[in-house]
């Protein structure tokens, strides 16, 4: 990102910013943006979804998901992990309030391959607003496959992008629909939220045997060329629109492949999570 100042120097952070600020950005390998405005959130959800995984890994280990500001960016920062869209999102939101954007949290539900829509709060985005008059943006990186960038709320027709053609489309109640490539992918409820509204989305997510959480394990993320996921001990890249998979045999080949591909390090295999039998 460029993020120089007119003299050619990095935007200086405030005396009062907490340090996880500095950490964040190492984590997705971003400089300081010189301001809070739409090329540097462009930037920002590119290489948060280029650096940090989506993953339900969590789930399947009996770590709790704690949805407040500190335990997120500890997890994605501290313990350099992934997570799934409310830790995501959450954390990112943190971020870019640190860095003078205007976040709104907005709750989603998920269209399911029936054509029917997923419970409230199945979703966590961003609503963000940015300093050089464009925008409101939707900013999400915890819906996986999705936009590589930020899409805006007010306009109606088709938008490119790397990942397909998005547009926001008016639905009922006032509520709005993101359509991908003629697909509607989830819709957004425009009311702000605070994070603890999601605390009911998050657990039927760790707990409910419908949840497609609790029945697969995943971790994924946006490669320079396409993308990467481990399912399981699959390994799936795609470069440049072709699909490769590879099976992986032993326990060490998994874990290598979190540790090179997704920067996970575990001392064992996550596996399914039983949840029937608790």
């Amino acid at each position: 990102m460029d993020a120089s100042t007119p003299d050619g120097g990095s935007a200086a952070p405030s005396s009062a910013e907490p340090a996880w600020v500095a950490a964040y950005l190492r984590r997705i390998g971003s400089r300081r943006p010189a301001a809070p405005d739409s090329a540097a959130l462009r930037e920002l959800q590119l290489r948060h979804l280029r650096t940090v995984p989506f993953e339900n890994l969590s789930i399947h280990r009996g770590e709790g998901i704690v949805l407040a500001d500190a335990p997120l960016i500890d997890k994605i920062v501290g313990a350099r992990r992934g997570g799934i869209c409310y830790e995501l999102n959450g954390a990112f939101a943190a971020l870019l309030r640190a860095l003078g954007f205007h976040v709104t949290l907005i709750q989603a539900r998920v269209h399911g391959a029936d054509g029917g829509l997923g419970i409230p709060y199945d979703h966590l985005a961003l609503r963000v607003g940015a300093t050089d008059g464009t925008g409101p943006w939707l900013a999400d990186v915890g819906f996986g496959d999705h936009s590589h960038h930020p899409l805006v709320f007010g306009a109606r027709g088709g938008r490119q992008d790397p990942a397909g053609t998005f547009r926001i489309a008016s639905a009922a109640d006032g509520d709005l629909d993101v359509v991908r490539d003629g697909k509607p992918q989830y819709r957004l409820e425009q009311r702000p939220r605070e994070l603890a509204d999601f605390e009911a989305g998050a657990w039927y997510h760790q707990t409910s045997p419908a949840s497609h959480f609790t029945r697969s394990l995943v971790c994924t993320r946006l490669s320079d060329d396409g993308r990467i996921t481990l399912s399981g001990r699959r390994l799936i890249t795609t470069v440049r629109g072709e699909r490769h998979e590879q099976n992986l045999g032993s326990d060490a080949a998994v874990l290598a492949a979190y540790r090179d591909h997704f920067g996970l390090e575990f001392d064992r295999v996550p596996t399914l999570r039983d949840i029937t039998s608790e």
